[in-house]
């Protein structure tokens, strides 16, 4: 990415002061998501030593947006990667993710997408989190949101943004093809079970199956074949789509796994699939250049 973010007219447009400041979650979630507690024993909590990493403030079309920041104390700039949040926003699980990268080497980025809509972490019941709240975060304000954490991260000085890549999670992994899709200077993306197909609406006017054809960033699919929601026939579905593609992106099922498998602090988790995975994904991105 020589230019440090591919900056498309797709930022959302503004809310009057007014209403920006009656909806603004305007700092992180402190652990995690109500409706996901209790909270599995077997959490991997990554420690910080070595490393710079905490809260910060991304300028994005017109409000400061709430994100998580992890990278080495030392050196840089570093590979840069965008971390896309699960349903339930960034929370503990999302910012981990950051400090596992940032061990790594990248500097690790996690905007809350879901700012402007409210707070997902106050929600105790998922149907209504994603009826209310998830429900409401139009594509194109994603786009805009994760352009300007792009041009954050450039503009800090420690990040290489020529060599981007971006990982989601579950609607984060969904994020992760749109967004390959609409940023073609990324170096690679891995997607964990975000979902492929769907109606279309006004918040969401295509899907994955849709942009695959035209796809020019390798998207790393990693997916669970016991998934209740992503069903095989999707997956095939997707797969189908890409061979036009020129990406050269591929996907992977984990047979016995269901989805949010990667998720260590939920009883989906399944160790032996995470952890294949996350050194597919990571070794995704050194193998395209992002790293």
């Amino acid at each position: 990415m020589d230019d440090g973010a591919h900056v498309m007219s797709l930022e959302p447009p503004a809310l009057p002061l007014s209403r920006r400041s009656l909806l603004l979650k305007s700092s992180l979630t402190a652990g995690f998501c109500a409706a996901v507690e209790p909270v599995w024993a077997q959490v991997i909590t990554t420690p910080s030593d070595g490393l710079t990493a905490g809260e910060v403030k991304v300028p994005s079309a017109g409000v400061d947006l709430p994100a998580y920041r992890a990278m080495p104390d030392k050196g840089g700039p570093f590979p840069t990667v965008l971390v896309i949040q699960e349903v339930f926003g960034v929370h503990e699980h999302i910012k981990d993710v950051c400090r596992r990268l940032a061990k790594l080497g990248y500097f690790a980025i996690a905007p809350e997408l879901y700012a402007r809509q409210g707070d997902p972490s106050k929600y105790t019941e998922v149907p209504k989190l994603v009826s209310e709240l998830v429900n409401k975060v139009p594509d194109a304000q994603v786009t805009g949101d994760l352009d300007a954490t792009l041009a954050y991260a450039k503009s800090t000085g420690k990040a290489d943004t020529s060599r981007a890549a971006v990982i989601g999670f579950c609607w984060g992994g969904r994020q992760v093809w749109m967004y390959a899709a609409h940023n073609p200077s990324l170096k690679a993306g891995a997607a964990f079970y975000g979902p492929l197909v769907g109606q279309p609406n006004d918040m969401k006017p295509k899907n994955p199956t849709d942009i695959a054809g035209s796809l020019k960033v390798p998207v790393l699919g990693l997916y669970g074949g016991k998934d209740q929601g992503i069903t095989a026939e999707h997956v095939q579905a997707m797969r189908e789509a890409l061979k036009s593609s020129s990406s050269k992106s591929e996907i992977i099922v984990y047979p016995d796994a269901p989805h949010g498998f990667n998720a260590d602090y939920r009883p989906s988790y399944r160790k032996d699939d995470a952890q294949d995975a996350w050194a597919k994904a990571t070794a995704w991105f050194k193998g395209h250049g992002a790293g």
